[in-house]
């Protein structure tokens, strides 16, 4: 079954516009690694939380591309920017629109 991933994580006051625009930057080559759907959000409730949903063809694909070097790169560039505060839900994907 295709694998889903729904995180949080909280941006440095003044730095989430930033982290956003390394998260996207990023997205460029994840359909060839695997990625199927790849969403960047912003909270609502408040200026520091950004929340990414992504949609794999299997978990393999996506742990793979944590390893790519553009991705390790983002990782090491946003890392400072974050608070360290992160949510994590990982899940089977039955379907749905878009996918």
């Amino acid at each position: 079954m295709t694998y889903g991933c729904i995180a949080s994580m909280k941006a440095r006051p003044g730095l989430r516009d930033e982290v956003v625009s390394l998260l996207l930057g990023a997205a460029d080559g994840l359909r060839q690694a695997g990625c199927d759907l790849y969403l960047v959000g912003l909270s609502e409730d408040d200026e520091t939380t950004i929340w990414v949903t992504e949609v794999w063809r299997t978990r393999e694909q996506h742990d793979a591309s944590l390893e790519l070097p553009e991705a390790k790169a983002a990782i090491g560039r946003a890392v400072p920017m974050l608070t360290g505060e992160f949510t994590r839900q990982d899940m089977a994907v039955a379907g749905g629109l878009g996918l």
